[in-house]
């Protein structure tokens, strides 16, 4: 807790409030959190930090403080104070800090009052390139020797929050490192990493210029590589398949659970097989896992190491992430899978019967080396 319950006033006005929304804020960057809930509820209001990917309630205040701080975070926001009835959106300015890039403020209207979300982006200069990523040696070559092609369509999957962005903007930079002049576009929504040599283009949440439209014009503007912030229609994934197989190399993220989910999705959207087997060259599926807290983690003669909790991690046991991932390029066997329009169980036996590394199984190499905990992978990828 930050702020004990008897350090706390009947009301909270003025720069009271002030106060105790900037204090919170300070905290939520100093621990490196990436949202900042506040929670209405009828007796009260939660404020919630979202750490290494899991929310934890910070602390509790009275229901009578919800309004006078969701206003004070809309005055930061540029918000109309005045309106609590519709969903708001707006950028916050923090300059107390010069790790942080970035600060979105959500607010939405509930029964209880209104509800708002603060993401935060941070300047993680040691997440630039892809041998910083902590991809597995091999992995991380194939991913160099993929983003060298001149054509094709390359894919990376997972759910939100897996670092799939992040990914993508290491594999751009890797790109300009080798060929410094190459013509590189992003189409982004939002634009959330500033890529020196890249021109990137932020597309609107409402407005003319949509993924399609964008998308489509930018074939005539000659770029070589691509990147699309994601391929959310049908519409936005038949332009991408026009672009990989006319000589572009376009990267993109997909929405799915695994690798044969993400291709089957496409079909699902419309996509002929042919023109799956014939423009997608990989799919990189990943996910982030908890790092076990160095200052409390205890050897576990069953688990090798285990989670313990201290105020360093905020009594979680953990303190950062790890990215583990599975790669499938596609050959004869998976083309002619798709081809067939197989049903996603045959698919991923498919990818078994060859040997395909899962999830999991890179996961066990963080296990084994004390980074994570086995509870953690269990989580993150359940025993079939």
């Amino acid at each position: 807790m930050f702020f004990k319950q008897n350090d706390k006033s009947p009301d909270a006005q003025g720069p009271q409030v002030v106060t105790l929304v900037h204090d919170l804020l300070t905290q939520a960057v100093t621990a490196h959190a990436s949202d900042v809930h506040f929670e209405p509820m009828a007796d009260a209001i939660f404020v919630k930090f979202r750490l290494d990917g899991q929310l934890q309630t910070i602390e509790t205040f009275p229901a009578a403080w919800s309004q006078n701080m969701v206003t004070r975070l809309k005055v930061l926001g540029g918000l109309l104070t005045y309106r609590n009835d519709i969903p708001q959106e707006g950028h916050i300015v923090w300059p107390d800090c010069d790790d942080l890039r970035d600060m979105r403020l959500s607010v939405f209207p509930t029964i209880h009052g209104q509800r708002a979300v603060v993401r935060l982006f941070y300047r993680r200069a040691e997440l630039f390139h892809l041998d910083q990523l902590g991809f597995s040696p091999a992995m991380g070559n194939r991913l160099k020797q993929l983003a060298g092609q001149t054509q094709g369509i390359i894919l990376l999957t997972g759910p939100a929050g897996s670092g799939k962005s992040t990914t993508l903007a290491a594999m751009l930079r890797f790109i300009l490192s080798k060929e410094p002049g190459k013509s590189i576009v992003a189409l982004e929504d939002p634009v959330e990493q500033q890529i020196d040599g890249v021109t990137q283009v932020q597309i609107p949440p409402h407005g003319e210029m949509t993924f399609p439209v964008a998308l489509r014009s930018l074939l005539r503007q000659d770029p070589q590589v691509l990147m699309l912030g994601e391929i959310r229609d049908a519409q936005t994934a038949r332009i991408a398949i026009e672009a990989g197989l006319t000589g572009h190399l376009l990267l993109s993220t997909l929405h799915g659970g695994s690798c044969a989910t993400a291709l089957l999705r496409l079909l699902e959207m419309g996509i002929e097989p042919y023109q799956v087997t014939s423009s997608v060259i990989a799919v990189l599926n990943q996910r982030l896992v908890r790092c076990l807290c160095p200052a409390c983690k205890k050897p576990d003669a069953v688990s090798g190491c285990r989670s313990v909790g201290c105020s360093a991690c905020y009594d979680s046991g953990y303190q950062g992430r790890r990215l583990i991932a599975e790669l499938v390029e596609l050959d004869g066997d998976l083309r002619r899978a798709l081809l067939d329009r197989c049903e996603l169980d045959e698919l991923q036996n498919n990818l078994l019967r060859r040997g395909h590394m899962t999830l999991r199984q890179d996961g066990q190499r963080l296990v084994a080396d004390g980074i994570t905990s086995r509870e953690e992978l269990n989580r993150i990828c359940p025993e079939e």
